[in-house]
Parts: structure tokens; sequence; C-alpha cells
């Protein structure tokens, strides 16, 4: 990694540098783009943070200040020359949640299986259990201390991504977490651990706790309003915390579509796979093996007929099938 970051440096010398996550960050997003442009400032390359959506998690929002995280604003986008490089973090170009930015896609640090036909010039990818582990290799391999705010949030996003070390987790995340684990300030974590949920976010909570259907194994939750991305997987990891739950489904009209979040604790589903697969032909989606996001177009709603949610369930029980052959 060390050789190809040195190329990132070349490649980002007397450019406007953006480091672009997906269009809602999670708390891994946000880390990883937080970490990266620190060590992108220790090298002499000034990079802001941009995206287009909008932060409405308290946690998220606690983070950005916490971490003094000042995002891009909507008229600093448009501003943005055409030959500004862009660092995609966390994300693929091409990815349903993410808005096309003007610049050049140049550079890609990315942990989700690798599904873009995007051309970069850099790629720094691994499938491991948050992008926050990445970043905390960059740091490790360059011989760059990590300062302490820095490793709080790289620690705080890869607890969130992989559900606390639960989920989706390889040999590089527990050593990231262990390294990160004596440099970070761990009363910021109680705080943002402790401002998860808002009063409005039991709206979401209550539609999934009176709407849920269980079908083989997977929970469906359809929350009839839209809401953040966040709370969408938020709700998600209630409704697989139950005994009878292995896989959860839950999706939030959007817009006139549908906004989706999936979980898997099957060994043999690939919550990315099952997505895509249930999603083929009328959205788009895809993810890792634990977690998965994805989009119902809105001019697809009408070919799922009057019963939208029995459609719903049904491309998912087939989908299922499909991704375990």
């Amino acid at each position: 990694m060390e050789e190809r970051f040195e190329k990132v440096l070349k490649i980002a010398q007397g450019h406007t540098v953006c480091i672009q996550t997906h269009d809602y960050p999670d708390p891994d997003a946000l880390a990883s783009a937080y970490g990266l442009q620190e060590l992108l400032r220790r090298r002499g390359i000034e990079a802001e943070i941009g995206y287009f959506g909008t932060v409405d998690k308290i946690n998220i929002k606690l983070m950005m200040e916490e971490f003094d995280i000042k995002p891009m604003s909507e008229q600093r986008r448009k501003e943005l020359a055409e030959d500004t490089v862009i660092i995609n973090v966390d994300v693929q170009k091409n990815n349903s949640n993410l808005t096309d930015m003007r610049g050049m896609e140049r550079v890609c640090i990315d942990h989700h299986p690798w599904v873009t036909n995007a051309e970069y010039d850099i790629v720094i990818h691994k499938i491991v259990g948050s992008c926050a582990t990445i970043v905390t290799q960059l740091y490790e391999e360059l011989g760059e201390e990590i300062p302490p705010m820095v490793a709080t949030a790289l620690i705080y996003g890869l607890k969130v991504d992989t559900r606390n070390l639960c989920s989706g987790v390889k040999d590089e995340d527990i050593a990231a977490f262990a390294k990160l684990h004596k440099l970070a300030d761990h009363s910021i974590i109680q705080r943002l651990e402790n401002s998860s949920l808002q009063i409005s976010d039991l709206r979401a909570y209550g539609a999934a706790i009176q709407g849920i259907e269980v079908h083989g194994g997977i929970g469906f939750v359809h929350i009839p309003f839209d809401c953040p991305d966040g709370l969408i997987a938020s709700v998600c990891n209630f409704i697989l915390a139950l005994d009878t739950v292995k896989i959860a489904v839950v999706y939030a009209d959007r817009r006139g579509g549908m906004k989706f979040s999936v979980r898997s604790e099957e060994r043999d589903v690939n919550a990315g796979q099952l997505i895509s697969c249930a999603l083929k032909g009328v959205g788009n989606g895809g993810g890792h093996y634990a977690m998965a996001g994805g989009i119902l177009w809105a001019e697809s709603v009408p070919l799922l007929g009057d019963n939208v949610d029995l459609a719903i369930r049904n491309r998912f029980g087939e989908a299922l099938e499909e991704v375990r052959d």
C-alpha cells in the first residue's frame, strides 16, 4: 500500500483534492475520510471531505462536532474544477449511493466487494470489516503515528461497521482495533455510543415493531415514510436481533421508490449478493457479506403489482434460493 499511496500523492500534487464518501456517510466512511485527510495533510496535501446527502443521525452530527469535520458546502461543490482529484472512500463509482461530483475519480479506497467497472488510476482495496481498518494500515505502513483524535474516530467507525467486532471481521480488523484501542479517547466513544437515538427515530422503530413479518427466517419491515439511510440500517440491526430472524430486510419509501437495508447472519448467504439478485431489473444494490443496501427505482414500483410488499418478499425468497445454490 505504501507504493500506491506515494502514487496518490503524485496525482494529487498541484490539484484541488476532494475525499468523497457515499451520499449518506456512516461512521466508518466519515472516520476513514477524516483519517485520510489528516494523513494527506502530513504529506503536504490539503484535501476537503465531500458528500451529497444530509447527515440526520445524531451520533454522526456529534461525531462531526467532536472531530471538527467540516464537509464541503454545496456552493463549493459547484465551484470545483474539472481537474479536481476525487478520492472515493468507503464506496465505488457507479454505486447507487454515490452522486457524481465534478472532477475526476482517480483513487478508490474501499473494503466492499469490487463491483464497479470504473477505471481508477489507483485502487487500495481489501475485503475487511471496515474501511477504517485500511486507513489504519496506511498509517502503519507509512510509519506515521496515529493522532489520538484520528484513532478515536477510526476505532468508532470500525466498531460500528463490524457491529462491535461481531460481523464480517477479519484478522486485520482485530489487529487495527488493538492498535487503535491504545491510542483512542474512550470517553468520546462512550458519548458517541450513548447518542445514537433521537425521539423522531421512534416512528421508524414503531413501524418495525408493528409491521414486521418473518418468512423462512427472513424478517421483513416496510417503513411507510422516508427516513435517513443510517436509521434504516439501525432498524435492520434491531430486527436481526430477534431470535427467529437470520436475515433482515428493511425498506423505506423514498421519492416514489424504496431504499433498502439488508443484514445476514447466515453463513451461506451473502447480503450483497442477495439484494443484488432480489432487485435485479427493478433497482440495484450491493454490499459485503453481512451488510448491504440498495434502491428500488420509482419507475419499477408499478411493475410489482397491487401488493408491493408481497412482491418484495417473493423476490427475496427466490433470490435466497439462488444465492444458496
